[in-house]
């Protein structure tokens, strides 16, 4: 990205110096020299400058007046304002519209050209930032969750609205695979925190003596292995967002801790005298009833009314059926886009059984399917025969069963399997069976106790 300047002067031999030095430097210059001109400049969009150097005084008008009347500086573009009369209130009112910097006439060249190429990095900075955060709400927006159907809709609706509220914590319940975490990342991403850490941890996923550490930190000594101080994630989130994820597997004294933190802003690392204050938010998630488990002592109910100021939950798949299509479809476009894959053709068994199967796995488990399917397919159609799923059976006029070849059954468990599929195909019909397994009754009979199957007519 060149460096962008626009110059506003109206002293013609001043302004014409300046322009020329810089173009020296191979930055984008712009001149103009009074503010109808610098009004004409933004309204036809001839440029975007990353910084602009602005005579205080002009022909018809304050620099000043300009500058508030366009509400003050704008993210990514940085105001240096030359005067050679300048005024202590001019220099207080400057900053107070956001200035970067008040310069008196006639100012040293070499302290002006290093003024401006810091305003530049500073603007740099703001558009980058600005792109990044952008990035983060096109991929985490209220639309990531597909689907039109009444309880999609309205959780979408709910999210748009929680984002803008400056809660300070609030509890995201849902089965797994139903898409909290994603729910936390849309609600810090579209939040005034946006701009400030993320920071998450799974509280099942540490031993829970490690648990306390990783949230408070620690100081050196604080315990064996503790050899230097350790930052915890409250502090790591401060001015922004601090991600629980199944809260429920805190034990009840890490519980109290947390609330303590939550309630005073402060806490101790382990093994520390000096408080920390913090500023955070917190979004706390589970899959399990948490007013339950607190009826039940097993979670403290002052940490769960605190925090469940706010609640969102989230629905399973099986209670919005009618939005697998398109799950599956965008499913499809992102692994056929990553793969090179070319599907586009789905058999209608392909949509009997995922509209009759329950999705106990939730979206995770539709998404993992489909990952699996478009990988291994071979030409344009969903591959049914990956799906392999409990209930389903791929049908090319004959059954299948299907058998792991990963270790996790042997042979005679595999065996057992297969007799119990077909006595269940068959109506435990023993004969019929035998018929289906090319094997005589006999030979059935055998197996059947063998493996101590429930006996048969």
């Amino acid at each position: 990205m060149h460096s962008s300047l626009l110059i506003i002067e109206d002293e013609t031999l001043l302004g014409e110096e300046l322009s020329r030095h810089f173009r020296r430097l191979d930055w984008n210059v712009w001149l103009v020299r009074d503010l109808a001109e610098a009004r004409r400049f933004f309204d036809t969009g001839q440029g975007e400058p990353l910084a602009i150097l602005s005579d205080m005084n002009l022909p018809d008008g304050n620099a000043l007046d300009f500058l508030e009347e366009r509400g003050g500086r704008q993210p990514g573009c940085e105001w240096i304002f030359l005067s050679g009369y300048g005024s202590v209130p001019d220099s207080i009112r400057a900053l107070r519209l956001g200035a970067y910097d008040f310069l008196e006439k006639p100012c040293d060249p070499n302290r002006l050209q290093m003024v401006l190429e810091a305003a530049i990095r500073s603007a740099r900075a703001q558009r980058r930032l600005a792109q990044e955060t952008a990035l983060r709400h096109n991929r985490f927006s209220s639309e990531c969750f597909i689907g039109d159907s009444p309880q999609i809709v309205r959780l979408r609706q709910l999210i748009s609205r929680l984002a803008k509220v400056p809660f300070s914590s609030l509890i995201i319940l849902g089965e797994t695979g139903t898409g909290k975490g994603l729910a936390a990342r849309i609600l810090h991403a579209n939040s005034d925190r946006a701009q400030g850490p993320w920071v998450e941890l799974n509280c099942a996923a540490l031993p829970r003596d490690l648990v306390e550490a990783e949230l408070f930190g620690y100081e050196q000594g604080a315990f064996t292995g503790a050899k230097g101080r350790h930052h915890g994630l409250l502090e790591q989130a401060d001015g922004g967002t601090l991600f629980l994820d199944e809260i429920g597997e805190l034990d009840l004294p890490v519980q109290a801790k947390l609330l303590k933190a939550i309630e005073d802003k402060r806490f101790r690392r382990l093994g520390g005298e000096q408080e920390i204050q913090v500023d955070i938010r917190i979004i706390a998630a589970s899959n399990k009833n948490l007013s339950k488990l607190a009826q039940k002592g097993l979670f403290r109910e002052d940490l769960y009314h605190r925090i469940g100021v706010f609640q969102l939950e989230l629905p399973p798949l099986r209670e919005r059926k009618q939005d697998l299509r398109r799950l599956v479809q965008t499913f499809v476009d992102e692994f056929n886009a990553k793969a090179g894959k070319r599907v586009c053709e789905f058999p209608e068994a392909m949509w009997q059984f995922f509209e009759s199967y329950d999705w106990p796995g939730n979206i995770r488990e539709l998404r993992n399917l489909v990952e699996r399917c478009v990988l291994l397919s071979e030409d344009e159609v969903f591959p049914i025969q990956w799906i392999n799923l409990p209930g389903h059976i791929h049908n090319d006029e004959k059954p299948y069963i299907r058998l792991p070849l990963d270790g996790t059954m042997s042979l005679e468990d595999m065996e057992r399997k297969i007799v119990q599929t077909a006595l269940a195909r068959t109506s435990n019909n023993v004969t019929a069976a035998a018929r289906l397994l090319k094997t005589t009754r006999e030979t059935l009979r055998y197996r059947i106790r063998k493996y101590q199957l429930p006996e048969v007519p």
